[in-house]
């Protein structure tokens, strides 16, 4: 295979601004600013769509997109098979990093954080709001496991299909939610001559330090 340069590749930020003072105190308030604007563009199809990157039991780091379900006064919540790579990750090592990235917007919010399972309660709720399809998928795969073939899978789910057609579908046990609780936001918004806007917000235990960053 020959080498590709793409070196070319390029684009200039010049879509908006980002100032310390915009945050007033409250990153939270100010990302859910940032992604109803994501939600309401037409060019963003997922704006809940982040990267959710953990340390693995291999000890290497592996990022993936999740979509968030919610965020609280707590943090940002998903959902997951409790014994998926990223569910054995979390339990090995509960850092995390999350990222969203709205390119329409020249957009990025970069999160570190901790992440926690959320009640069985709350992720039984979510659950029930979940078309059955999606509900009977939770209970097919064994994620993250090797699988033989796709038809496995496929066999699985119509066998499910016929018990369940009549019935509601409980939430497997090893399937549920996690929040990530931030301890570190930083909102980066493009500029002309690569010159972006990063603010940086960490949590100090009992209030937020919020300071401008080098591009």
């Amino acid at each position: 295979m020959k080498n590709q340069d793409l070196g070319h590749l390029r684009k200039t930020y010049s879509k908006s601004t980002l100032n310390v003072t915009d945050i007033e105190n409250n990153p939270l308030s100010f990302f859910k600013k940032w992604f109803e604007e994501a939600l309401q563009h037409p060019a963003i199809e997922e704006a809940n769509a982040m990267s959710l990157a953990t340390l693995g039991l291999d000890d290497f780091p592996k990022a993936r997109v999740v979509l968030l379900k919610a965020l609280t006064e707590e943090g940002f919540e998903f959902y997951t098979n409790y014994e998926s790579e990223k569910g054995l990750s979390i339990a090995h090592h509960s850092k995390v990093g999350l990222s969203f990235f709205w390119p329409a917007l020249e957009r990025q919010v970069i999160i570190k954080g901790e992440a926690s399972r959320l009640t069985a309660e709350t992720s039984s709720n979510y659950f029930k709001t979940r078309p059955k399809g999606s509900q009977l998928g939770a209970i097919v795969s064994e994620q993250s496991k090797v699988l033989s073939d796709r038809s496995i899978l496929e066999s699985k789910l119509a066998a499910l299909e016929i018990e369940y057609q009549n019935k509601e579908v409980e939430r497997p046990e090893h399937w549920g939610g996690y929040v990530i609780k931030p301890m570190c936001i930083e909102f980066w918004q493009g500029r002309p001559n690569r010159l972006h806007d990063r603010i940086r917000c960490q949590w100090q235990g009992n209030f937020w330090t919020i300071e401008r960053l080098a591009p």
